[in-house]
């Protein structure tokens, strides 16, 4: 009696890039690569062509194009991944031609998307950021689904279902768009309970699979799911932290970026990204074993920047700095901490740098409040970060981080 197999089959994939000169193919290739194996599937093949742009109807030539049909036959490829977005022309003559599944990097990064997102707010915007890309792709599926070809024989039914297929596509982003917008409300009513209360927040942002979910979870123990994949966090965590200098912050993590990100995802994540543009202060995370690390930095703070998040403290921080051969590390890097999340080194030097950065609103003071204003004490304990207290004969020595508001209150009882 012969078993079933309950194993998934894995797609072997075959790559193909058209290199322009625009940007550093090769890199982008190898982040495809990355892309790939996140989404499950096995980068068997790669192919480039060198073009001064993509061919309308086929994205590489007429030649590269027999020739990917040919390896698709011979190495039973399941799938062709092109590191570009592709037009519905483009797509349906790839596939007539390889008989081949087609799709390309934003579907691609799409599907890692939607297999990473947890919360409803992500599943929303993943959901909408599909929506947006499928819309104006329609045309070249209708023409396969009800043969709407634009002559004489063509018109009639498919026609109207097309565009019924139009009319539902934006109801249901117009509904995902109403349920994000109160979602929205809801995160701006958590941050500004945040600042009423006082919380210090400091966000970890960097590119896709720098470790910044493994920093999290060795600073806070957060239990975040941390793997050597590409988008392996989609959602925003926080979890709290206790400074050496005793002052508790609110640590973020945010979703990881990635070069020639599309546009409209940007987009879809953007509200998501507020809350590093909304942060006190800012860790710029970076694979320092990379060989992309400073065109990764780049990335984040072009990101950074057009969040306007240009007053935010940002702290660059190299991290995976075990798995360097040496210790030399260029200097064009700027001023940075080198950590590595995995071991711990370096961690000491980073709580130094965010106390360092803390905003200048907090203060850190030494009281001896008389028996007499006791009532002050309770009022710390609520609205501030209480280090120590103690009785002693001329009243209670109180050592506390405040922010300037109650610290004009009680500053008549500080002490060296």
């Amino acid at each position: 009696m012969d078993l079933i197999s309950n194993e998934v089959k894995t797609d072997r994939a075959l790559l193909v890039s058209v290199d322009t000169g625009e940007y550093d193919a090769q890199a982008s290739l190898d982040e495809l690569f990355e892309l790939v194996e996140s989404a499950g599937a096995e980068p068997a093949f790669s192919v480039t062509q060198n073009l001064n742009r993509p061919e309308t109807a086929t994205f590489v030539g007429t030649g590269k194009l027999a020739e990917i049909a040919e390896l698709c036959r011979e190495q039973e490829i399941d799938l062709i991944v092109a590191d570009s977005e592709l037009s519905p022309t483009q797509i349906r003559n790839i596939e007539k031609e390889t008989d081949t599944r087609v799709i390309d990097r934003t579907t691609l990064i799409l599907d890692i998307f939607a297999q990473r997102a947890r919360s409803r707010e992500g599943k929303l915007q993943v959901e909408l950021a599909q929506l947006k890309y499928m819309l104006p792709r329609l045309t070249g599926k209708g023409i396969e689904m009800s043969r709407l070809g634009g002559g004489i024989g063509t018109r009639g039914p498919g026609e109207t279902k097309l565009e019924t297929d139009r009319r539902h596509i934006r109801r249901k982003m117009e509904t995902l768009k109403d349920e994000l917008k109160e979602l929205e409300k809801h995160r701006e009513m958590l941050r500004k309970r945040r600042e009423k209360d006082g919380v210090i927040t400091c966000a970890i942002v960097g590119y896709t699979n720098a470790g910044k979910s493994t920093l999290m979870n060795y600073l806070t123990n957060a239990g975040v799911l941390a793997q050597d994949k590409l988008f392996a966090t989609l959602d925003p965590t926080s979890h709290a932290l206790k400074l050496p200098s005793g002052i508790t912050v609110m640590m973020i993590d945010t979703v990881g970026l990635v070069r020639r990100l599309p546009h409209h995802l940007v987009e879809a994540f953007r509200s998501t990204l507020e809350e590093a543009a909304t942060s006190d202060i800012i860790i710029n995370l970076c694979d320092a074993s990379s060989e992309e690390a400073r065109t990764h930095l780049s990335v984040t703070k072009d990101l950074l920047d057009s969040l306007g998040c240009g007053d935010t403290p940002i702290i660059t921080v190299l991290n995976k700095c075990d798995l360097l051969q040496n210790d030399v590390i260029a200097q064009d890097f700027g001023s940075c901490i080198k950590i590595s999340a995995k071991t711990g080194e370096g961690i000491d030097l980073l709580l130094q740098a965010i106390d360092d950065n803390l905003p200048l609103r907090m203060k850190r003071v030494k009281l001896l409040v008389p028996f007499s204003d006791a009532g002050i004490i309770s009022e710390i304990r609520q609205k501030a970060t209480l280090l120590n207290e103690e009785y002693v004969a001329e009243g209670i020595s109180v050592e506390a981080v405040v922010d300037e508001i109650l610290y004009a209150r009680v500053v008549q009882w500080a002490v060296e």
